[in-house]
């Protein structure tokens, strides 16, 4: 990949969407491009890890595993997002593992060049500072959704985190541009994959969601009128 390639998914970062070209320019030529293929592992749950992920094309799940097997997805990251970055600023072994859910071009940065950045472009920083906090309050919510006893209440909360993210409003609702297997809505919700169908072809009766041939999930009005509220 060239240069001029790396620079255009560079811009649609959300770290570094608002350097100058020249800025970017310092950028690119710090960091590695490495394919992942489907289902590849990127990084184990307590690796200690030296380098910062950025995700050019693609898509990764940040995953973690109970002590009976079962895996709980803690999120999911696509193309303009990263990873990685906690482990270089506290030191400590990853938390989670992150795997590849489609083929993924990744930039990889190491630690040594992540800190050089950081503490040379204040623009980065406060970027850096603005996604950190924004994860926070994603992970808030997401306390908020396990304390939900009520399936239904955890999955439409799910369906409106998500929307943040995945959302597109159109003149039906809001449509999430995510393809969610029933599995995947299981594991982010902590429900089983039985309560989650039922819950989705409850959803689909009452015309609060609607699943497109596309498979992505567009939540109604019907869905948008519900007064499940998320606290930030």
């Amino acid at each position: 990949m060239d240069n001029s390639n790396k620079n255009n998914f560079l811009k649609k970062t959300e770290i570094f969407a608002s350097l100058t070209d020249s800025e970017m320019n310092e950028i690119i030529d710090k960091m590695v491009v490495k394919q992942f293929s489907k289902n590849e592992t990127i990084l184990y749950e307590e690796d200690t890890n030296e380098f910062m992920y950025i995700i050019l094309l693609g898509k990764v799940k940040v995953v973690r595993t109970t002590e009976d097997g079962k895996e709980i997805i803690l999120a999911i990251h696509k193309s303009g997002s990263f990873f990685g970055e906690m482990a270089l600023i506290d030191g400590k072994t990853m938390p989670a593992s992150v795997i590849a859910t489609e083929d993924s071009l990744i930039a990889i940065i190491s630690e040594q060049d992540f800190f050089s950045i950081v503490f040379q472009q204040s623009k980065v920083t406060k970027n850096l500072l603005e996604i950190l906090c924004a994860r926070l309050r994603r992970c808030w919510d997401t306390i908020q959704l396990l304390n939900f006893n009520n399936a239904t209440h955890r999955t439409k909360m799910l369906f409106l985190m998500l929307s943040d993210d995945y959302g597109e409003k159109t003149p039906d609702g809001i449509t999430l541009k995510i393809k969610l297997t029933h599995q995947d809505i299981s594991d982010m919700t902590g429900l089983t994959r039985e309560s989650v169908t039922r819950v989705i072809d409850k959803l689909q009766k009452s015309k609060e969601i609607v699943i497109l041939k596309s498979r992505f999930i567009c939540l109604t009005r019907n869905f948008l009128q519900e007064d499940i509220k998320i606290s930030r």
